[in-house]
């Protein structure tokens, strides 16, 4: 027993204000902390997601090379004709018609009796100008154009143009420009942009480039400069035709106008073909015909499919080969590898009937190459193509000549890169194969001398294909150091968490002192922090004296300091060590538990972000074995665990759903009666359950003012008015085509009242969050197109569901826990008087809130699906053209079903009585093991689809620690007030 004296109350009276003092302090503390982590962890995670531009996408352009042309006493052409058909697929150009006619004959002629073909491999993107560049420049995509959104070559480059003597171009503004706008030594011409006109045959255009080509000869019989000019040597005229890929977009590649382009393009081919030769009469010309990259049956193109990706080459004319009968080898004399990655060598399609004629496929990028070499020009200096002699008619030592050439200014990319980086890196690791790259030269050049020139052949090849190796090598020298160093950041982070998490959320830092591991020594930790200090300060010096970028110096910094500050923390995890040793082998089986589940769903939400259809399976799982688990805590017949399994299920349907969501105004107004009817059951439940022991957790109210019934109502009416003006504004806005100024304005009031009547609704966890669900229903349905609407119900109900689960596992845990002696309570509740500390069973609150804050993001589309921007969502609210309001609104729309979530999620901390904040932490933590993932996923190869999803996957994740902090801010206007019953007032909740 207490004393009852003067001194005995003096002494309790000391011990309150000590401990008031005490917990004062730490509260202080535990906010300064906590907010340091927060702003470190925004500086992290900005600085980090920077790297993958240092890493992934950097450009392979380097400049400083010598020019190589090939030693030809004379080059096999004075000029050469470069036509180029956009979007012409290979299928479509080399079958014949329905008739079984053939929609090129004129070209088929070529191949058949003057010149080579084959298929030319493009690699993604499959888009129009990485095409170009491909075949003019020789190299591919440059994946630092993501920083000029696609739209240009961020860096200047090399192309067989700049090396001719002279260039004429014609064709499409998108494309001429890129080669010719700064080249003082060329001629061209490009229509205006008003002439794509995707509601016409597109054919014309490339009518326009014959036309404009044709007109240039017809002058030089008038001008002698331009005469002049035109017969001096090395000149290449480039046609654009444009034709069939505006006319496969508009209307598909197997569209009667996009196969009539395809004879157009060959008439035109033939056109050229006999003008020049009447024009020149010397047999010194040479043609090549191909396109930039194919079309998707549903007229588009970008990505790596067969369609996009093969593409005709003919080639004929001074210095090709003529057609040789086909033989059991290879397409392919001078390719390794494609780069589509397609299944090749398999049989030409017999209705292509071109099995006995000999086919020769080439990369894209080999077509520099030989066109450089047809005219004995030095290829492009940074570009990566192999020399495809299948299509060259040389001697055998002009052909080892160009293949050394070849060699030669690929080995020279390799020399430049190898430089640069040596010049720069005290520890510089060469490309080992190549080290000693002269002698192979000198040796190559002794084989040529002696005539030996199959074995001076097969070493030149062998020297380009090490260079190519080498080219890579150093493109991607720093990946190693640089990954490392994000990933032990990251990964330093998240111990720095982990450690923050359990020193002030959990009982082990109070069981770890009561037994002495956590006897802090200021003198220690500043060794460390000395340490830190001094390893940081050696780091950038080597940095500063290898000249590293910046933001090297910011990746590593942030790695060494979180290290540090790892490292300043060891007797608690000395003490951590301790104290897991000390454990029974049950515990570490629920470790190994919690630990293998939380992977399953980190890596679940992974990848969902490409699978939608994940979330299906696992709300149907989840339904199934909550049901389960609430069936055996329950002790009484309910049918509860039947609403949560029904509830799982039906959320799991919309995941199967497309993101393109169809228009269905019905659905919205049913969707608003539907909500109508959850918030009247909720209402039920809120006031009739609330003597019930197992509802007053989350039916408890300090109080009940009249006016929260009322509030009730004029919500309930507020959605009932947002159905009916669903239904009202789009029949107006379809039948007169402009939205009625008196819908407007009611919309826009009814929106924006509905969300500030939540805020003086009651404070309970049932009445507050179904007032916050009827606040933001009106202008969801507003913003409405189709199911998306029944989504949110389905959400909520969901959610519900989640708060039904924890209110269960609750109470039964206070049935237990009021069986356990007085000591072992005390160990339970020790945050304040309202939180107890993090258990490891509470994992399960951050990963449930990540499964249901991703499928608040991917249930009905995702920010790159079309669903997302669907602008007739806004139509409503506004039809005037408003980029700003327009994104505004429809990223509003987006963050309502978050709002949703983290709404419950608050509740539900307070339900269970744990810390919000250290909740967050853990929510934090796994994401960032999603960032990692993310991190390695990154692409800088494929579409541009493909390469832009990778981009914002990691974005995303990475932004989530500033995006739910953020959103957590905003709902704790809706939320903070919410009171659950106190502890006190009840003898079962003594212990939690």
């Amino acid at each position: 027993m207490r004393s009852e004296g003067i001194l005995g109350s003096g002494g309790d009276s000391d011990q309150n204000r000590a401990k008031s003092v005490a917990d004062e302090s730490r509260r202080r503390w535990l906010k300064r902390r906590e907010t340091w982590l927060v702003l470190l962890g925004v500086a992290l995670h900005a600085v980090y997601m920077l790297s993958i531009f240092d890493i992934y996408f950097k450009t392979p352009i380097v400049h400083g090379m010598d020019p190589v042309p090939p030693r030809f006493s004379q080059p096999p052409a004075n000029r050469l004709i470069l036509l180029i058909s956009d979007g012409l697929r290979a299928d479509k150009f080399y079958e014949p018609d329905a008739d079984g006619s053939y929609r090129a004959p004129f070209l088929r002629n070529i191949i058949k009796n003057q010149g080579r073909w084959g298929v030319s491999h493009a690699r993604p993107p499959t888009e129009s100008r990485p095409g170009h560049v491909a075949i003019i420049a020789g190299f591919y995509e440059d994946p630092s154009a993501v920083t000029k959104g696609w739209k240009a070559n961020p860096v200047e480059f090399d192309s067989v143009f700049n090396q001719s003597r002279h260039t004429f171009a014609y064709g499409s503004p998108d494309i001429i420009p890129i080669f010719c706008s700064a080249l003082p030594h060329s001629t061209w011409h490009s229509y205006p942009h008003e002439y794509e006109d995707f509601a016409t045959d597109a054919s014309f255009l490339d009518e326009w480039s014959f036309d404009q080509f044709e007109s240039l000869l017809n002058r030089s019989h008038h001008d002698p400069d331009l005469k002049a000019l035109l017969h001096q040597d090395k000149l290449v005229f480039f046609l654009h035709l444009l034709g069939c890929d505006s006319n496969g977009h508009a209307h598909r590649p197997f569209s009667s106008i996009y196969l009539n382009n395809v004879k157009v393009v060959d008439k035109i081919a033939e056109r050229v073909y006999h003008l020049l030769e009447d024009y020149y009469r010397d047999n010194r010309t040479s043609y090549i015909f191909t396109a930039d990259h194919g079309m998707s049956d549903k007229g588009s193109h970008g990505d790596g499919h067969p369609t996009n990706t093969d593409t005709p080459l003919v080639a004929w004319g001074a210095g090709i080969k003529y057609p040789r009968p086909a033989t059991g080898r290879s397409h392919s004399d001078s390719v390794t590898s494609f780069v589509d990655k397609h299944a090749h060598d398999m049989p030409t399609p017999y209705d292509w009937g071109l099995n006995r004629v000999e086919r020769v496929d080439v990369n894209q990028a080999d077509i520099a190459p030989l066109m450089s070499t047809l005219l004995g020009l030095p290829g492009p200096v940074n570009s990566v193509g192999n020399l495809p002699l299948g299509y060259m008619k040389l001697n055998e030592a002009e052909e080892v000549e160009a293949v050394l050439a070849n060699t030669k200014q690929i080995l020279n990319q390799l020399l430049r890169k190898s430089h640069i980086k040596m010049s720069n890196s005290l520890f510089f690791k060469p490309f080992k194969p190549l080290v000693d790259h002269s002698s192979l030269l000198s040796q190559i050049d002794e084989l040529i001398s002696a005539k030996s020139y199959e074995a001076a052949m097969k070493l030149a090849v062998d020297l380009r294909n090490l260079s190519l190796e080498g080219v890579q090598y150093f493109q991607t020298y720093d990946w190693l150091m640089l990954m490392t160093v994000i990933t032990l950041g990251y990964t330093g982070w998240m111990i720095v968490l982990a450690l923050h998490v359990l020193q002030c959320y959990s009982s082990l830092s109070g069981d770890l002192s009561r037994k002495g591991n956590l006897s802090v020594q200021k003198k220690d930790s500043r060794k460390v922090y000395l340490s830190g200090c001094l390893l940081m300060a050696i780091i950038t010096v080597l940095n500063l004296v290898e000249h590293s970028p910046p933001l090297y110096h910011a990746y590593i910094g942030m790695t060494v300091f979180l290290w540090t500050q790892i490292l300043s923390e060891y007797r608690l995890i000395r003490g951590l060590w301790i104290y897991l040793r000390e454990r029974k082998a049950g515990y570490f089986i629920k470790l190994l538990f919690a630990a293998a589940v939380s992977i399953v769903i980190v890596e679940l939400l992974v990848h969902s972000f490409t699978e939608r259809k994940l979330y299906t399976w696992f709300f149907l799982i989840a339904g199934f074995v909550s049901s389960i688990l609430l069936h055996i805590s329950i002790p009484w017949r309910s049918g509860i665990p039947v609403f949560v399994c029904i509830s799982c299920w039906f959320l799991s349907v919309f995941t199967l759903m497309p993101a393109e969501i169809p228009d269905n105004n019905n659905l919205v107004v049913i969707s608003g009666a539907i909500i109508i009817v959850i918030s009247l059951a909720a209402k039920w439940l809120d006031t009739h359950a609330e003597g019930n022991k197992f509802w007053q957790s989350i039916t408890f109210h300090e109080s009940r003012k009249p006016m929260w019934s009322k509030l009730y109502f004029i919500q309930i009416v507020l959605v009932g008015v947002s159905s009916v003006m669903v239904s009202l504004s789009t029949e107006h806005r379809t039948q007169n085509q402009e939205l009625h100024s008196s819908h407007q304005f009611i919309n826009w009031l009814v929106a924006g009242s509905s969300m500030v009547l939540p805020l003086f609704s009651g404070n309970g966890i049932l009445s507050r969050l179904s007032s916050i669900f009827l606040g933001f229903a009106p202008p969801f349905l507003l913003l409405s197109i189709g199911y998306e609407a029944v989504f949110y119900s389905a959400l909520a109900v969901v959610l519900m569901a989640w708060i039904l689960f924890e209110n269960a596992s609750h109470y039964s845990s206070k049935a237990k826990d009021s069986s356990l002696s007085e000591q072992n309570t005390e160990e339970h509740v020790t945050i304040g008087s309202e939180e107890r500390y993090l258990q490891l069973s509470d994992v399960r609150i951050p990963l449930i809130f990540m499964v249901l804050f991703n499928v608040a993001f991917f249930g009905t589309g995702n920010f790159a699906s079309i669903a997302s921007f669907e602008i007739s969502s806004v139509y409503r609210f506004i039809t005037i053209f408003s980029p700003f309001l327009m994104a505004a609104l429809l990223i509003f729309k987006l963050f309502i079903p978050f709002m949703l979530v983290i709404c419950a999620f608050s509740a539900i901390t307070k339900l269970v009585r744990v810390p919000r904040l250290g909740c967050y932490f853990l929510v934090i933590l796994f994401s960032d093991i999603m960032t990692i993932h993310f991190f390695f996923l990154v692409k800088n190869t494929g579409s541009w689809m493909e390469i832009g999803n990778s981009i914002s996957h990691f974005g995303i994740v990475s932004a989530q620690v500033v995006f739910v902090l953020l959103l957590f801010a905003l709902t704790n206007l809706y939320t903070r007030t919410i009171r659950v019953k106190p502890l006190s007032t009840s003898p079962s909740l003594k212990t939690l």
